[in-house]
């Protein structure tokens, strides 16, 4: 139900595509299957004939059998009937069946087709969008499509075969009845259109009144702990009770509007049969028709209904395909702001360096600058240390370094070499990131580690693991490097999950290490322990680490300090204590801390 929360919204505030052009972009999608859906249409056509058939044979059942007394006639007449209705249900089986497994392949396509679309896109378009507004777009929206294509089109094809059929049976046994019946068909559409423009709209206030209700309950459900320790239950119950008041009085009009609807459909029914009786009686006295020929068309008159009420329900599914195509289609307009160059240029090992010169960085464009004309190098092999306090900008660094933006000025080069000269790819697989906050994924802990990559053994795993002693607590697990990982990591500790981020940076042998916070979430004791070696594993690899803890970079090559986005001191750990700026007031306040001292640095 979160995906529906976001079903409306849009990826951009300018997004309007047209429909039309929104469902000829689907056609590629359908023209391998272009046989299947031939097959599909033979098979529908078939059965709808079919079932019109039974309808004549009861009128020969009525006019030929039971008024000339011939049971075996009748018998026949009968079995016929059932035998139509046996291999009518069987062609809608085939054909429902086939349609079925041609929408989900042409959905499996579409969503694989979003989905690599989403992962080309750079970060800022995530920064913009929600996880559950693209997961409405990848399924929600697919299904809304997946819908249309194997239910309504088919019911709304089906109907029209249908409606045809019925009012050509109709005038071919009796104009003057089908006549008077015709007359009262436009009717029935007028308040079809009233119906749809009525209840369309607040249909998709109801679906969405029901969206901000369940999302309240998820966000009262989830902070419950918090509702009870502050005694929030009377706003929560509250809030949700006047969201469900909302959904309520929403939900009331289209259930009034749709009783009254289908109620008086009921009644132009029943009217028709009315009709039907009336002069059919009469007509029969005149010899212009028979009775079979009434019973027939009463049948016809009850089948003609089913298109109305089937229309009727699928109006809704309609629009809410037509908005998803839309959607759907507007997110893969969506274009790369970061696109590799045409001619990208390769560079073997780092050899010279990193060197940002003269960086400028604004997330929105705004002239809000993260980074202000930063300049520095790291040479390579060298073990660097960015320090600051919370928003001086030292994850933007990183973030510029891996090219998930690109600066408003300046450039960042390796070897020389610009950055946005390299494929992105080739960029990235040159660095290993550590993040403060942990991500691991569904699976065992070797895929984690490993990320399922097919140029890393197993060996290399446990390599790895070994290295950040994170091998001592996976091989006292009963299932080992098979242990399965639960949702978000929940069944390992924090300190143990920051181990596993550690094997997983190390097993691909970067040519750069990146730790951004790496030990902020480890325990003194474990950081003691993988201290050592990490400081082994950057022993000839470029490194940049950012740190809050001031003790885990005592011994790095140099260090950076940051503020607001300016470089404003560099040095070792000495040098800089001994400047006695900046940085040593960041030192001794931290130690400072420790022993019951508040410290505000900005």
């Amino acid at each position: 139900m979160e995906s529906d929360f976001y079903e409306d919204e849009k990826i951009r505030p300018e997004e309007d595509i047209d429909s039309k052009k929104a469902f000829k972009k689907l056609l590629p999608l359908l023209r391998p299957h272009k046989r299947g859906l031939l097959l599909c249409l033979v098979l529908l056509f078939s059965a709808t004939i079919l079932s019109l058939i039974w309808p004549v044979l009861m009128k020969r059942a009525l006019d030929v059998n039971i008024k000339n007394s011939d049971f075996e006639g009748l018998l026949l007449t009968v079995a016929a009937i059932g035998l139509i209705q046996i291999v009518t249900l069987v062609l809608q089986y085939l054909q429902r069946v086939k349609l079925e497994i041609i929408g989900q392949d042409v959905m499996v396509d579409l969503k694989r087709k979003l989905f690599n679309h989403i992962l080309s896109l750079d970060v800022s378009f995530f920064d913009r969008n929600p996880v559950g507004r693209l997961l409405a777009r990848v399924e929600t929206d697919t299904e809304s499509l997946r819908m249309l294509f194997t239910n309504t089109v088919v019911l709304i094809v089906g109907d029209l075969i249908l409606i045809v059929g019925i009012f050509g049976l109709m005038f071919y046994f009796s104009w003057r009845l089908a006549l008077i019946l015709v007359t009262i068909m436009p009717i029935i559409a007028v308040l079809v259109i009233i119906f749809e423009r009525v209840t369309t709209p607040r249909f998709l206030a109801v679906r969405k009144k029901m969206a901000e209700v369940t999302a309240q309950l998820t966000e009262f459900l989830h902070g419950m702990s918090i509702i009870q320790i502050f005694h929030r239950g009377s706003y929560a119950r509250e809030r949700v009770y006047h969201a469900n008041k909302l959904k309520f009085d929403e939900d009331k009009f289209v259930n009034i509007a749709v009783c009254v609807f289908f109620n008086t459909v009921f009644f132009f029914e029943y009217v028709m049969v009315a009709l039907t009786l009336f002069f059919g009686v009469y007509w029969i006295e005149q010899g212009a028709v028979t009775v079979g020929t009434i019973g027939m068309f009463i049948v016809l008159i009850w089948r003609s209904f089913e298109p109305i009420w089937r229309t009727s329900e699928q109006l809704a599914s309609i629009q809410k395909a037509i908005a998803g195509a839309k959607r759907i289609f507007a997110l893969l307009n969506e274009k790369q702001n970061l696109p590799d160059p045409a001619e990208p240029v390769e560079i073997g090992l780092i050899e010279k360096g990193i060197r940002f010169e003269n960086v400028s960085l604004s997330y929105n464009d705004d002239g809000n600058y993260a980074l202000k004309d930063v300049t520095f190098e790291i040479p390579a092999g060298r073990r660097v240390a960015l320090v600051g306090v919370t928003g001086g900008g030292k994850t933007s660094v990183i973030s510029l370094l891996l090219r998930l933006y690109d600066p408003q000025k300046g450039k960042i080069t390796i070897d020389g070499v610009d950055i946005r000269n390299m494929r992105k790819a080739d960029l990235r697989r040159r660095f290993a990131l550590v993040l403060q906050d942990i991500l691991l994924f569904p699976g065992d802990i070797k895929s984690n580690i490993s990320l399922e990559s097919d140029d890393i053994s197993f060996e290399r795993v446990i390599e790895a693991s070994k290295t950040v002693e994170a091998d001592r607590f996976i091989t006292r697990l009963p299932d080992g490097y098979s242990t399965e990982v639960s949702e978000k990591g929940s069944n390992f500790s924090r300190g143990e999950r920051q181990l596993l981020s550690f094997a997983r940076a190390l097993v691909t042998d970067p040519d750069v290490l990146l730790l951004d916070e790496a030990t902020s979430s480890v325990d003194p004791e474990t950081e003691s322990t993988i201290q050592a070696s990490l400081k082994k594993l950057m022993e000839g690899r470029t490194s940049l680490i950012i740190a809050h803890r001031l003790s885990t970079i005592l011994d790095v090559d140099e260090i950076m300090v940051i503020r607001r986005g300016e470089i404003i001191e560099r040095g070792t750990h000495t040098e800089l204590i001994l400047k006695d700026g900046y940085y040593s007031k960041l030192f001794h306040l931290q130690f400072k801390s420790r022993n019951g001292v508040e410290s505000n640095v900005g």
